[in-house]
């Protein structure tokens, strides 16, 4: 089955979508059914990069009520909470002098590669080739639309 662009776009909505939901408070998780290969539109975790660490984890926990723990190095040194809806908020500092700050979803899916494809055929760059974090999955970035977006499988 091809994966066409518009089930790319409508994936990424619902990214969007969840990814407010993660930091709004008393709003419903977001999980779908699978609608295609390798996508089944679940937010996995929310990562948020930004200069203001501690500040933004701060504001995070009050709205949330949730726990930021300790920088976890494989997840670039973020600070992450679990939430009770399932996934995960991380939020850490730019990795170097040029990366800006950001907000990507990543959308936990069943075939990270097929996935991948599927984003570059519908126009994506990948940013972050499939790499595994140990003990916690595989990840994958790519460019669509001028917004990252981000891939995860178990």
């Amino acid at each position: 089955m091809k994966i066409r662009g518009a089930d790319i776009a409508r994936c990424a909505m619902t990214a969007v979508i969840a990814a407010a939901c993660i930091v709004a408070p008393g709003c419903a998780s977001v999980e779908t059914t699978q609608t295609q290969p390798g996508i089944r539109e679940t937010i996995h975790y929310l990562e948020i990069v930004t200069p203001q660490v501690d500040e933004t984890c701060r504001a995070l926990a009050a709205a949330r009520g949730v726990t930021f723990g300790p920088p976890i190095a494989e997840l670039g040194n973020a600070r992450t909470a679990d939430l009770p809806e399932g996934g995960a908020i991380g939020v850490r500092a730019p990795m170097r002098g040029t990366e800006e700050p950001v907000v990507r979803p990543y959308v936990l899916v069943n075939d990270i590669n097929a996935a991948l494809k599927a984003a570059e055929a519908a126009g994506g760059t990948v940013a972050l080739p499939p790499m595994e974090i140990p003990g916690r999955g595989t990840c994958a970035i790519y460019i669509l639309g001028g917004n990252q977006h981000g891939l995860w499988q178990r």
